[in-house]
């Protein structure tokens, strides 16, 4: 990447991650709604991500599928173009002006960590409203009396009842989430992204961009999949962190996953893992294309 205005990085970031939620927002209500059914043992069971789909569609329809989409959208976007903008400027200032077109662990990795260090704190009352807004409707363990009209509501009783820090429950658990899940994100990302440019170019393929969208898809996709493959018992401990009726509960996620795996196995440590999947690849390949596209579009130029 050379040097270009650093908001370019952010509005591409941005575009990025309006192209997430639109594409996966669906299936991160079904990954919410069976981290909190099935991993407490006095409520009913969805057998799987089909069975909690086919109840959300026949008792709400789509809408329900979109519970919570107004606060994802605000955080995912926000949380996007921070992410995308803070990790293109610091790999950019450790690289140093040298760029010798292969991925380089060592730079990678720092500049990734920090820009989810960074963004956990952005993320996490967005996340704290998306989630507590999903659990509702559906099978529902919230009291009628308790729910909350919309993500406004939902932010002025928590603070009413909890506090401002209120807000930020979960706050731990989303940071280790963010700077784990994003090392290893941009770490599949450009290494799939290198290899798969070398071989095209070794096959004498001629560049066009309907090869950069297919290197996007699947540089994304398969970064989306490890992302969630590494850190998703840690998402399951924010979630039930997030969501817990009992504000006094534990916001430890070692602790919560130490319960969960006594009760359920490491199985119930990766509750909500078929419809996070099927939501990785597409959201995550979606956000890369259009992030490469709108790179191009602005007139930010990569090796």
């Amino acid at each position: 990447m050379t040097e270009s205005s650093s908001y370019k990085d952010y509005l591409a970031g941005l575009l990025a991650g309006v192209a997430t939620v639109v594409t996966g927002h669906p299936f991160d209500t079904v990954k919410v709604k069976l981290q909190k059914h099935n991993t407490d043992a006095q409520t009913m069971k969805y057998r799987s991500g089909l069975h909690c789909t086919a109840r959300i569609l026949k008792t709400e329809g789509v809408k329900g599928l979109y519970r919570g989409a107004t606060s994802s959208f605000v955080g995912i976007t926000f949380e996007s173009s921070l992410i995308f903008g803070i990790y293109s400027q610091t790999k950019q200032s450790l690289e140093g002006g040298l760029q010798s077109g292969k991925p380089m662990p060592s730079v990678i990795i720092p500049s990734a960590a920090f820009g989810g260090a960074i963004i956990s704190f952005v993320l996490c009352p967005s996340e704290l409203v998306k989630c507590r807004m999903q659990i509702q409707g559906t099978d529902s363990l919230v009291p009628k009396s308790s729910r909350y009209d919309g993500p406004f509501d939902c932010v002025l009783k928590t603070v009413k009842t909890e506090g401002v820090t209120g807000i930020f429950r979960g706050g731990f658990s989303t940071l280790l989430r963010e700077t784990i899940g994003n090392a290893v994100f941009f770490s599949t990302y450009e290494h799939v992204r290198y290899y798969m440019h070398l071989q095209l170019k070794d096959a004498s393929f001629n560049q066009s961009n309907l090869i950069d969208v297919g290197v996007g898809i699947m540089s994304g996709g398969l970064g989306g999949i490890a992302f969630w493959s590494a850190i998703l018992p840690l998402d399951v401990a924010k979630t039930i962190i997030q969501t817990a009726r009992d504000r006094g509960s534990t916001r430890n996620p070692f602790q919560i996953l130490k319960s969960i795996y006594r009760r359920s196995g490491l199985k119930g440590c990766y509750t909500g893992f078929g419809p996070t999947i099927a939501r990785a690849f597409p959201a995550n390949a979606a956000a890369i294309v259009a992030w490469e596209l709108a790179m191009k579009i602005l007139g930010i130029k990569r090796e």
